[in-house]
């Protein structure tokens, strides 16, 4: 009986270690290959935010990390692309997260143009329920496209925020929690730009936080 109990034991250990190495291994072979999708697509995002015509020098090179989880939505710095042209600055694309999304962090991209409109909004990550909270995704629904253009008139304008809560943005039928989270994670973006300047133009560059 013994006998049996330990070879059952080694038999499980053995597939416990085989099971652990099986999955150390995949993570390892795929996570170059997540970071190159994850990178393709920053690009094609601030392709859309930044494009060609706002800048005239490289976008890496106006590289900041930006930290503020007041603002930002993260205790870590997160990435902030300027775009310069003439040597003036014509807008950002501003990494954020709203962590208040129904199923966790909604991870964004806020374009704002150098007179403090939105040059866009895109999501670069989430885990919203499918069908319902999965229209933040372009792909999906033109909701994102509502953005384009707007400004923030100082932090009590009443329009930042889904109608369902007196303001001016669409909430989706049966996931309000997700809109909601993405207008907040939006307004508090535009909030910095117009209230901590300051946080953009004193944050270390990307090369120098390495």
């Amino acid at each position: 009986m013994l006998d049996t109990m330990r070879k059952n034991g080694l038999v499980l250990a053995a597939f416990a270690l085989v099971c652990t190495a099986l999955v150390a291994v995949t993570n390892s072979l795929t996570r170059s290959t997540i970071i190159e999708q994850e990178q393709a697509q920053l690009l094609a995002v601030l392709n859309e935010l930044l494009p060609d015509h706002t800048h005239d020098e490289p976008l890496y090179e106006h590289c900041a990390l930006v930290e503020s989880p007041q603002y930002l939505g993260s205790a870590s710095p997160l990435p902030v692309f300027t775009a310069v042209k003439g040597g003036e600055v014509q807008g950002h694309a501003i990494e954020a997260i709203a962590p208040d999304g129904y199923s966790g962090e909604i991870k964004l991209v806020v374009g704002v143009n150098a007179n403090g409109s939105l040059s866009g909004v895109r999501v670069l990550n989430h885990n919203e329920t499918p069908g319902l909270g999965d229209k933040i995704e372009l792909k999906k629904s033109d909701w994102l496209l509502d953005f384009d253009g707007q400004q923030l008139n100082g932090a009590e304008d009443p329009r930042w925020a889904v109608r369902n809560d007196g303001g001016q943005f669409d909430a989706f039928t049966g996931a309000t929690i997700t809109p909601r989270a993405v207008v907040g994670a939006v307004r508090r973006v535009l909030l910095m730009v117009n209230e901590q300047p300051g946080l953009l133009s004193e944050a270390p560059s990307c090369g120098e936080s390495l």
